[in-house]
């Protein structure tokens, strides 16, 4: 690294360099190329909204909305941001819920093209990291864990399973876990509509 005639580095007393410079989307139509590793993924980008419910064995089941969003800045993976709250059966807000942030990597081959495997990492800021392994069958995303970590005051969380796919151009998902000495059971189900993309 260089430094000044004083001995500091240059950046130290660098100008604000402004906002960052780089566009990400979720709207085909606009910013960057889709990366072609992404093809397998194309038909995830955008923002999706909808209703669910839950259930797991330790809780009471409920209802919730879910905004769902997948983006990209022309590099090889989709940004994933979910963000859920809980309603009423009339759909009315109770609280805010579940968040998670992640990334969906397509695996690539030998010869430098993405194959039907991905990679997903997903991030919850209630201190449980989960690395998914799954693959692509055509507008089908399945996925199971290879690894979770958790903080020391995180909940047990042990294994998941999580499967994606678009049906009448909707988004449907299931979620299974194992957490909580439970085995994997059903946790989450829901339907999304595109709202942007």
């Amino acid at each position: 690294m260089t430094q000044s005639e004083d001995g500091r580095p240059p950046w130290l007393d660098a100008p604000d360099p402004g906002p960052y410079p780089y566009e990400e989307t979720h709207d085909l139509r606009t910013g960057p190329d889709l990366h072609p590793a992404l093809r397998g993924l194309l038909p995830f980008v955008g923002v999706w909204r909808g209703r669910g419910g839950g259930e797991y064995p330790t809780i009471e089941s409920f209802q919730y909305a879910q905004e769902i969003s997948f983006s990209h800045d022309g590099r090889p993976f989709l940004h994933y941001r979910g963000r859920a709250w809980l309603v009423t059966p009339d759909g009315e807000p109770i609280r805010p819920a579940a968040r998670e942030v992640g990334w969906w990597r397509p695996v690539m081959g030998e010869d430098g093209a993405a194959t039907d495997e991905v990679e997903a990492l997903f991030c919850t800021p209630t201190g449980i990291m989960e690395l998914h392994l799954g693959k692509i069958t055509g507008v089908r995303v399945e996925m199971s864990t290879d690894a979770i970590v958790r903080t020391s005051t995180a909940k047990e969380v042990t294994a998941g399973h999580r499967l994606y796919g678009i049906v009448d151009r909707a988004l449907l998902y299931a979620q299974d876990m194992a957490a909580v000495g439970q085995p994997l059971t059903a946790h989450l189900a829901a339907r999304l509509i595109r709202v942007a993309g």
